[in-house]
């Protein structure tokens, strides 16, 4: 990453006054939270976990969810801390140019490190929330999870006898239109869209960065590897993003 780069970058994002940010896995590896696709990546390391977060499999095989739980119980979300990067973005909302945060992670670690849940769009759900596939009912995860520490392999709802997961997003469950919408429609009224730590590969939330190009926004990426918008950026930044992300925010 070349300084002149990166003083440019600073440049836009002081000029700017409606930023957007879409955050993906890659933010929080510095919290010990690993990504899916990355060479180091749960799902590159161990294709077969994918299925774990496939609904189909899910709602059909107990061994699925049985594995699914215990994935779960030793999640490194439950222990993270956010990190510089994560407290990056609220000094950005906190100086007043941040105008949402779309995030593809389920980690809850934006709003843990003080981002207002009026910025943070969760595209794909919370993973500390739990919820019934069969009536909409949610709640908190942590409950759940100590029915698991007590020895119940597949916790069900304890209401209606349904299938408990996380609230999350899984392969073949719809998402969220509201959420969806507003995170386009964001994407339609940024000044500058930064994506961080995502190959942009997950759609449709990853039409936010020709959605914000065609509206005339300047597109920054940050991410370790290729994107499949690198293309259209007006600059791509690699390096660390906790650690380069504090110079891009400051106020």
């Amino acid at each position: 990453m070349a300084i002149s780069d990166l003083r440019q970058v600073c440049a836009w994002m002081a000029a700017a006054r409606r930023i957007v940010v879409l955050t993906g896995a890659g933010i929080s590896t510095d919290s010990g939270i690993p990504d899916f696709r990355g060479p180091n990546g749960v799902w590159t390391r161990n294709p077969t976990a994918e299925k774990l977060s496939d609904i189909r499999y899910y709602r059909a095989d107990p061994e699925v969810r049985k594995a699914a739980w215990q994935a779960r119980l030793a999640h490194r979300a439950w222990e993270a801390a956010p990190n510089a990067g994560h407290h990056a973005l609220v000094a950005l909302e906190q100086s007043g140019r941040l105008h949402a945060l779309i995030t593809q992670n389920t980690d809850g670690l934006h709003l843990r490190a003080g981002n207002s849940r009026e910025r943070v769009l969760e595209v794909h759900g919370n993973q500390h929330r739990a919820t019934c596939l069969s009536r909409n009912w949610k709640g908190d995860m942590q409950p759940v999870l100590e029915r698991v520490r007590a020895g119940e392999a597949d916790p069900h709802c304890t209401d209606c006898g349904g299938v408990l997961k996380s609230d999350t997003i899984s392969f073949g469950q719809p998402l969220v239109p509201e959420v969806i919408e507003r995170a386009l429609q964001s994407a339609r009224e940024a000044a500058l869209l930064l994506a961080i730590g995502t190959k942009l590969q997950v759609f449709p939330v990853a039409n936010a960065v020709p959605i914000a190009r065609d509206a005339g926004a300047r597109i920054v990426i940050m991410n370790a590897q290729p994107t499949a918008f690198d293309d259209i950026a007006d600059t791509v930044l690699d390096g660390s993003i906790s650690a380069t992300l504090p110079q891009l925010c400051v106020p």
